[in-house]
Parts: C-alpha cells; structure tokens; sequence
C-alpha cells in the first residue's frame, strides 16, 4: 500500500509538470500571435498566425452632431384623383351622364432633405416631391417653411428646393470616390416619421446597380447610349426606411457621401441593404439645376456591357476587369477619339471603371464639352485617349433649361380609360402643379389641357414644343398661352397664361 502511495504520488507530480510545462507553452505562443483550437472531434488544428492590427475605437458623437440639425422632414402633398361610386339606381335612371363622379382627395408623403447651404437650398429625392402641389419644410428645431421646386431630375432621382430662410446649418461636402468598403457610414433621416433619427452601417459595395423583377441580372447586358439613367448607388447596412428618402449619409467626421434613396426588401421596409446616390454625382446635378436650370448630361457615344466569364470565352480574351464597348456611335466624341467595338475601358481619369456603373457614374460627372481622358486595352496594347464629351444631340455646349419649366407643373399622357371617361380622343393631363405660372393662374392637379393656342395637344412633346414655339418666335409682349381644358368632373375652362411677365 505504502508504494501504491508513493507511485500515485509520484503521478501526480509529474501530471502536474506536465500541466504546467503546457500552460507555459502555450501562453507564450499565444504572446507571439499564434493560437490553437480544437476542432471538435478531438483533433488539435494548426497554429494560426494572429498577428493583425489591433481595432480602431469608434466615436459616432461627432458626426451625429455635425449633420443631424442640417436634415430635415419634408412632407409633400398632393391631390389625387378618385373615382366614386355611383348609385345603382341613377346609372339606370339618372340621365344621359352615367360616368362615375371623380373627387379630389388630399394625399401627403414624407420624406427627408439635406442642407446644401446657408441660404436655403436643400437637396432630396425627386421622387420624394414628385408631383407635389405643395411642399413644407421642417427644420429640426421644429420650424416649419413652404419650399418650392429649384430643379428636378428622374433620372438621377435628385430634386433641389428653396425654402426662403438664411442663416441654417448645412452639411460639408465630402468624397464619394475616396470612400471605402467596410468604411463606418451613419444615415440621418426620418423614417416613419421618427424625426432626427440617427442608424450606423458600413459601406457594403461601392457602384451597386439595383436589379429588378424583370432582369434581376441587368448589370450584365449592355447599355444602350440613350439610356440617361445613372445607377452607382453605394450599399450600406445602416437601417433605413419609408421617410429616410432624400436624408444624408455621412462618414465619420461628419461630411456628407451620399443621398440615402432606396432599400432592397420583400416587405417594403429595412431587410439588411439599403442604398444612397454618391454625393460627388449629387453635386454636379445640384450645380447643373442652379446654373442651367436642367441637368447637362455628358454623352462618351458608345454601348457598353459588364465583362464575365462567359463574355471573356466568346470573344476570347483573359482580360475580366474594365467594361466591354460592343459599339460606337457616329459622330460622337469616342469615335472622334478612335475607340472601336471590342475596346475595354480600363480608367476614366484615371480612375478605374471595372463595371457599367462605374463608368457610368464618372462620364456623368462631367458636362458636354469637357474633356476626359480614357484608358483602352485593345488586344495586347493600352492606349490613352482624350474624349470630348458630347451632348444627346451631338453638341458640345451646355443647353439651358428650354422654358417650360417656369409653367410649375408636370404632365402626363392620357390613358384609353381616361379619354373615354372624359369623352375625348386628345389632351394631356396635368399631374402636378408646384410654384409657377399654372399655380399663379389658378390651375391645379388633374386639368386635362386639350387646346393651346387653337392647337389640339395630344402630348406631352406636343405641349413641350409649343410653349417653346411661343417663348422663341413671338414678340416679348406676344408671348400668351390661351388654354383650353376640362377638370374631371367636366367642367370646361379657359385660362390665359402670360409668359413675358
């Protein structure tokens, strides 16, 4: 018994060497970065190397603070038409007029809006004030100012309004192009009408074109030269949702990167992505609309598609980054410079254009008449070229708004439904009025314009070319608009319009 003593004993001790020999070890591997695990069934993995620096601390208080007083709550209203029920008994017996009544009925969305500058400007989503009759602002210190529409753009769904008020807080420009995936990004809003709320979220993607239920796969055809939408949203996780619209994105210190637009979601609220427009494209639509009264939009002249694996076989090369040119349209700045079908633009500026939208998003910081340098691989050889960018119509010059635009309102054609309920076989139908010479007159949402001038309208571009007619060939104290329209519920009205005033 006394030597089992002893040989336990003895086990013991050396158990506890062991233990300790092991203990040292591994503190010590673990001192030089390196660290064991088991994997579950017993079996010691491989030492890894830890060696990584260590995590930034992160501080959203200054950023919060340095954009949240330059958001603001914008509520858009707008009168939409109804149709009402009719009684069963005077669709049989009541008359000749069996149409069902149609009523105007209040209806307000919300969105959000930045603070471009002291003076008043403020940037939004366009299709947060599309066809609004009347938009107010509210200032995060609970002051409330009726905005009217600067400039709109459904392209880049981007819309610059002015609120008559000075001395307010704005938010500093930053860097689109310089952000970061995985960079912390903080969205500043409204969402569902929860004022002054603040979310956090990484950049996710950079340059991220939406699908959509049609093509869920549409970043891979190629892009047609009249196509003017711009799509280079930056993805976030930071939770947005209905009323978000048209907020900020801001980095860390505070500077504004995007303008928060959209989420991907089956539900219609956050589901994990949400997506904002680049705020250096957001600046030239803003200085476009202030100086021109449009958007100019550049033009390099040639159709483009992403590059895959599948493109790279069939046209047979290695190449998988830039975007593939499939063709170059006639008299436009790229055939001017020599690129050719089958060309892969590598840069723009130097900066390096790997799909569609990235291309996309750099030609449209320019204006017709500027002049990008563009880097090509064509075969084994990379060539440099210089491209004046033109506009739609082929010129070099910026096009100043045509004129339309003081009338405040925007159209819409007639569907089959509406000419036979109105009894008509022409006209167009006015689906917003803002600040402008409709508004003054006493027009409002829902008039159907069938004559102008004696002239029978029966479209928009009809409507559009014959105020320009007016605006450029008549005498200053000539230029009149004589209308002639219906609102739904029948009634024929005459209004004069003087666009010399």
């Amino acid at each position: 018994m006394k030597n089992a003593g002893k040989i336990a004993l003895g086990l013991m001790l050396v158990a506890s060497v062991s233990a300790g020999v092991s203990y040292f070890t591994i503190r010590k591997a673990q001192s030089n970065g390196w660290a064991s695990a088991d994997n579950g069934y017993g079996q010691n993995l491989r030492l890894v190397n830890l060696n990584a620096p260590s995590g930034i601390e992160t501080d959203f208080t200054i950023a919060a603070e340095n954009s949240v007083n330059a958001v603001v709550h914008i509520a858009a209203k707008s009168m939409k038409t109804t149709s009402q029920p009719m009684d069963i008994f005077e669709y049989f017996f009541g008359g000749s007029d069996q149409r069902a009544p149609r009523q105007q009925q209040p209806q307000v969305g919300y969105g959000s809006g930045v603070i471009i500058s002291s003076d008043g400007y403020i940037v939004t989503n366009n299709h947060v004030v599309d066809g609004a009759d009347e938009i107010n602002v509210t200032l995060n210190e609970r002051t409330t100012y009726k905005a009217k529409v600067i400039g709109a753009d459904e392209k880049t769904d981007i819309a610059l309004l002015k609120i008559d008020a000075d001395n307010l807080p704005v938010i500093a420009f930053g860097n689109s192009d310089s952000l970061k995936v995985g960079e912390w990004v903080l969205a500043v809003g409204n969402p569902l009408n929860l004022a002054s709320t603040v979310t956090a979220g990484i950049v996710s993607a950079k340059a991220r074109i939406l699908p959509n239920e049609e093509d869920p796969f549409r970043s891979q055809r190629p892009s047609n030269k009249a196509n003017l939408s711009i799509e280079s949203f930056i993805q976030t996780d930071a939770a947005i949702n209905p009323g978000n619209s048209g907020g900020a994105l801001v980095n860390l210190r505070g500077e504004l990167v995007g303008i928060n637009t959209a989420i991907m979601s089956p539900t219609g609220t956050y589901a994990g992505y949400s997506f904002a427009i680049p705020v250096n494209l957001v600046a030239k639509v803003v200085n476009d609309m202030k100086q021109f009264g449009s958007v100019q939009r550049a033009m390099l002249g040639v159709t483009i598609r992403d590059i895959n694996s599948e493109l790279a076989k069939d046209k047979n090369f290695s190449v998988q980054d830039g975007v593939y040119v499939e063709s170059v349209s006639d008299r436009s700045g790229a055939k001017d410079a020599g690129i050719e079908s089958g060309d892969i633009i590598k840069q723009i500026n130097g900066v390096n254009v790997n799909t569609m939208a990235n291309l996309q998003e750099q030609v449209g910081l320019h204006r017709p008449g500027d002049v990008v340098n563009v880097t090509v691989k064509r075969g084994s050889k990379t060539l440099q070229m210089n491209v004046t960018l033109k506009n739609l119509q082929g010129g070099v010059t910026a096009v100043k708004s045509s004129g339309v635009n003081v009338l405040g309102a925007v159209f819409g054609e007639l569907s089959d439904s509406d000419k036979k309920h109105l009894d008509v076989s022409y006209g167009v139908e006015v689906t917003g009025v803002t600040a402008g010479k409709f508004k003054d007159a006493g027009i409002r949402k829902g008039y159907v314009i069938l004559k102008i001038n004696d002239e029978r309208i029966s479209s928009v571009s009809q409507l559009e070319n014959v105020v320009k007619d007016v605006q450029k060939n008549a005498q200053f104290d000539e230029r009149g608009l004589f209308i002639v329209g219906m609102y739904p519920n029948g009634k024929v009205t005459y209004y004069a319009i003087d666009l010399a005033e």
